[in-house]
């Protein structure tokens, strides 16, 4: 190659370098990258990222995160909006014919109220279920179609497809106008884009701060030892009703929940918006 030729092909790779540099300030390609996390991301199904916006208040935050023009921030909830020592209790994966009924049981001896966190199909498959976790005082979490914990690999319209047809589905099971007031990515693999259109349909995206690891059956014994050695870490709780036998699961709420009792913390339900700016 000539000194010309040379010197021709470096001015061409300047001045593709120097457009890539401006295509990407144009189209905002660094607003892609996850802003941080507010807690240690838990691990879930072997694959748990919680990665996302910090939540508001959180230490580590700039005050609170985008708000979408639902009102409903993008940033991952995780504290309680009964605040001070409160718990949120979630329950993962359902609904089940065998085990929502019982957990429904459990939480109503205790006068507890949970987020539900359902995949589509199983709530249309299962709209009575559906219908009595929101007769009894409970909200409803949007958990995908599929339950993919890849899905922070996929293309953007394939996550809108698997938050925005599960929260369809969920909603025509439960009927009555009931609203699905939350969103939990599959394994935590949250994306800014997965947040922003969970937000701007009104969904909170929503994290945890425990994972009692009951989705293995450990044991009950050692599902509530999680919860007891863990609840230091933040104030929601991962249980699951479906994805298999939840024997263990039931047996370990019922103990947790007297726990609780006993120590003097209450329950709720994760935030929902931003703070009152006054």
């Amino acid at each position: 190659m000539t000194r010309t030729q040379k010197h021709s092909l470096r001015a061409r790779i300047a001045v593709a370098a120097s457009a890539a540099a401006v295509a990407a300030t144009i189209w905002g390609v660094t607003t892609l990258v996850p802003t941080g996390e507010d807690h240690p991301a838990p691990r879930h199904d072997n694959a748990s990222r919680q990665s996302g916006a910090p939540e508001d208040g959180k230490p580590g935050g700039a005050g609170a995160p985008p708000t979408a023009p639902s009102g409903v921030p993008d940033g991952i909830a995780h504290a309680s909006e009964a605040g001070g020592n409160a718990v949120n209790i979630t329950i993962d994966d359902g609904p089940d014919p065998r085990w929502t009924p019982q957990v429904l049981q459990v939480l109503a001896e205790h006068d507890v109220k949970a987020v539900f966190c359902m995949i589509g199909p199983q709530a249309k498959a299962h709209p009575d279920l559906v219908k009595k976790v929101v007769a009894a005082g409970h909200r409803l979490c949007d958990h995908s179609m599929s339950h993919d914990t890849s899905m922070d690999k996929k293309p953007v319209a394939y996550q809108q497809a698997q938050i925005l047809d599960a929260k369809k589905l969920i909603e025509e099971a439960a009927g009555g106008g009931a609203k699905v007031e939350y969103y939990r990515a599959p394994g935590g693999a949250f994306t800014p884009d997965s947040r922003r259109i969970a937000a701007a349909n009104g969904m909170r995206p929503l994290g945890w701060n425990v994972d009692t690891k009951d989705f293995g059956k450990p044991g009950t014994a050692a599902i509530v030892d999680a919860v007891k050695r863990e609840i230091g870490n933040g104030p929601t709780v991962l249980f699951h009703d479906g994805g298999g036998d939840r024997k263990q699961t039931v047996a370990a709420l019922d103990q947790v929940l007297t726990w609780l009792e006993e120590q003097g913390r209450p329950t709720g339900f994760p935030v929902r918006t931003a703070p009152d700016p006054s």
